[in-house]
């Protein structure tokens, strides 16, 4: 991970130390960069590179930029209003005016300086970029869904594994304690024999509508191309640009089920023990999708009409949003993002852990120090390719079960649908010749 440039700082202030003239010259150097007063030295520090800065990376960042071990160095963003307002963040934080802005993603990429980057793109990017990173030797970290179709997600988790990267997905909850304790409260045979998991969703869409075609603005403003990418061109609208994407089937992934899918879902295959397969049948009505794996047990997709407001009667309001269930022969457990966790019955309740800190389920931090640990120990993260693979692909799974309207039932191994060249053939999308 560490560049000629960084052993050299390292050696330098190593040696340093024992010498008289270093010495006295130290009165004359910050303490940060001696890595004292709880300081990390520079040689030591995970330089850190961003690509897409909108909201959501505007939080994870914020997150990460408390870790004195980790140093943003570079951010690269098709806009100009969000580059220049991500290098006010970073450089407020440090007090400096070192981040260096890109528009072209891929002159951050060439930095040999940079250890990871954090992809928060819009989600036609995530797979795409994610993979010319992994290629150009760094590690990742990239925001949720990390494909928008099958293929895409396949060939990431092949492409992280090929170049020997470290990889999280944004899927943070696998690393809030709540989500954790009520897992572990499966796995430890409270409930009795698993029959049913629940993960709350969108109510699927569809919807392709293009906006009407408005004057293009300088590139050094919106670089259009770019923020197109590999997805199907159309003519520039300032709304897509300003959020009005999510929801298009051609930026957005699965119908809108994987914006929770990706969080609810997988965490319900972690419940299940199922991170290296995923259900086999996938069967959709007007209230939910109910996927089954092959030890019987029911993964229930339930539609919710309004998922930031009142999730009655399938879930328990007070719990947040994301909220899963899992159903086991002696009761079942309900949590969700406001850190609770409610049991059936109070025998169950009373076996649930005490004391457990509430954190929310956006919280990233423990996530992103999961990323960064793992960079050091180049062990699998929390929610690494694999699991990232499985959950996604199942997630899609579920879409497209959705969208043909009838039962499909895939090959857990192979990855491909049972006696159905149409849903077969939705596993990928044109990429358009971006570059």
């Amino acid at each position: 991970m560490d560049t000629p440039s960084q052993d050299s700082r390292r050696n330098f202030l190593k040696s340093s130390a024992s010498a008289t003239a270093a010495l006295s010259m130290a009165s004359f150097v910050p303490a940060s960069a001696l890595g004292r007063d709880g300081n990390t030295a520079p040689g030591d520090r995970i330089n850190l590179g961003v690509i897409g800065i909108g909201p959501r990376c505007t939080y994870d960042l914020t997150a990460m930029l408390k870790f004195n071990d980790i140093r943003c160095v570079a951010i690269a963003d098709v806009q100009q209003s969000r580059r220049e307002k991500g290098k006010a963040l970073v450089d407020g934080t440090y007090g400096d005016s070192e981040c260096k802005l890109y528009r072209d993603f891929r002159e951050l990429l060439a930095r040999q300086d940079i250890d990871a980057v954090l992809i928060a793109t819009g989600d036609r990017w995530h797979a795409a970029a994610s993979i010319e990173a992994a290629k150009a030797g760094k590690d990742v970290y990239s925001e949720k869904p990390c494909g928008i179709t099958i293929r895409d997600c396949q060939e990431l988790a092949d492409t992280i594994h090929a170049e020997k990267r470290v990889f999280q997905a944004g899927t943070q909850r696998r690393s809030v304690p709540n989500f954790k304790d009520a897992v572990e409260f499966v796995h430890n045979g409270k409930l009795g024999k698993i029959k049913e998991l629940h993960a709350s969703v969108y109510m699927p869409t569809l919807d392709n509508t293009w906006l009407p075609a408005e004057p293009r603005p300088p590139q050094d403003v919106v670089d259009w191309n770019m923020w197109l990418g590999p997805a199907a061109w159309r003519p520039f609208n300032q709304q897509y640009v300003n959020g009005r994407w999510r929801g298009q089937w051609d930026f957005d992934s699965g119908a809108r089920l994987l914006d929770w899918g990706a969080h609810t879902l997988d965490i319900c295959q972690w419940a299940n023990q199922s991170d290296d397969t995923m259900p086999l049948t996938y069967e959709p009505s007007e209230k939910n999708i109910v996927c089954t794996y092959a030890n019987g047990v029911k993964l229930v997709m339930d539609f919710l009409s309004d998922p930031f407001k009142d999730r009655s009667p399938q879930y328990i309001t007070r719990l947040g949003t994301c909220p899963v269930r899992f159903v086991g022969e002696k009761g079942w457990v309900e949590t969700g993002d406001e850190g609770e966790i409610v049991a059936s019955s109070d025998e169950l309740q009373k076996q649930l852990p005490e004391g457990t800190k509430r954190v929310r389920g956006i919280d990233v931090s423990a996530h992103a120090r999961n990323f960064f640990d793992c960079m050091r120990s180049r062990e699998m993260t929390a929610a690494n390719q694999d699991v990232m693979r499985r959950s996604h692909i199942a997630c899609h799974a579920a879409a497209l079960s959705w969208i043909l309207n009838r039962k499909l039932t895939i090959d857990p191994v192979t990855e491909d649908f049972v006696n159905d060249n149409e849903a077969n053939l939705l596993r990928a999308r044109g990429r358009r010749e971006w570059a």
